[in-house]
């Protein structure tokens, strides 16, 4: 029940009465040229490439959060690589101990976070709370993955006040949305007991249509977060509705765009194999695998989808 409250709390969203927008200038994200090449990257599966001009980026503006949420987003697809496992016929990370190599990670989103809020105590903008509500969401899939509930939980709490004003500030921050849409969708896909538990809480419900609408909206209109919108939709779609067809037309077009990626090709071929398809199931797996011995600069992800690659092959019942 508490996990799938965490999950709630993970990318989190904006409720509530909105500020009036003239209380404070309105500011949409103004992306160094650079972080395009350096999204396209993370999600073409050059993660250490994207690490390191993410660094880069740190040092050209070593005030700015940008550039340590993009580090830690790449490191994020590392470690969701490495936790991943098959099980109920999807390849995802699901929950794992404490390693050293956390540690990084988390003074890395700790620090975006740091420089976010000391720019909101100058000026308040959209664009700094958007990514105040981005460090504390990395933070948040860590320490979810972990298991630890208390502090997964804060760090939600305060993601969702960032996000909460970002839209406040500027009801058509597409980013914003992705979180939006992600609590829309999770509130709605809690037990009868955690809807209890949500109630005394106080945590506004939602529906999953309407998350799905929302991040629709990240899909189309966002900036930083459209691949990942797209990506999260497709495994919600499988992992909690069984819309095996649609969360295929949601991560298709993410394997065609980033075919380098191999959790991109696993997911469609979990999603292959629920639907028969297992010829086209087989093959997605093996491309997943083509695409992880193509970095060799990533040689322990290489070895983790290699494993999930040939459980999910004998599941199919072949090889």
């Amino acid at each position: 029940m508490l996990r799938c409250l965490l999950a709630v709390f993970l990318f989190l969203s904006c409720f509530g009465n909105c500020a009036s927008r003239e209380e404070t200038r309105s500011v949409r994200l103004t992306l160094p040229e650079n972080v395009t090449a350096i999204l396209e990257n993370i999600y073409s599966w050059r993660l250490d490439q994207a690490i390191t001009d993410a660094q880069q980026l740190q040092s050209q503006a070593p005030n700015q959060p940008l550039g340590y949420l993009l580090e830690g987003e790449a490191l994020w697809w590392k470690t969701w690589c490495l936790s991943a496992e098959f099980k109920y016929g999807m390849n995802m990370p699901r929950h794992r101990e404490k390693l050293p190599g956390d540690q990084h990670y988390l003074e890395v989103s700790s620090k975006a976070f740091a420089l976010a809020e000391a720019s909101l105590k100058q000026q308040e903008t959209a664009e700094m709370n958007v990514y105040a509500g981005m460090a504390e969401a990395l933070l948040a899939r860590l320490y979810s993955l972990r298991g630890e509930n208390r502090n997964a939980a804060k760090a939600g709490v305060r993601a969702r006040e960032h996000f909460l004003r970002a839209l406040a500030l500027d009801p058509s921050e597409a980013d914003a949305s992705f979180g939006l849409g992600l609590y829309d969708y999770y509130v709605d896909t809690l037990s009868t007991m955690a809807r209890v538990l949500r109630f005394f809480m106080g945590i506004p419900g939602g529906s999953k249509e309407e998350g799905i609408r929302l991040l629709q909206v990240a899909i189309r209109e966002g900036q930083l977060t459209p691949a990942l919108a797209r990506f999260y939709l497709a495994v919600n779609l499988e992992n909690y509705d069984q819309r095996y067809e649609e969360a295929l037309e949601a991560i298709s077009p993410l394997v065609e765009q980033y075919p380098q990626n191999p959790i991109f090709q696993l997911t469609q071929g979990d999603l292959y194999v629920k639907l028969g398809r297992n010829s086209l199931a087989a093959r997605a797996y093996h491309a997943a695998m083509a695409a992880a011995g193509k970095n060799a600069d990533e040689a322990e992800c290489q070895k983790k989808i290699g494993t999930l690659v040939r459980r999910s092959l004998a599941a199919l019942g072949t090889s």
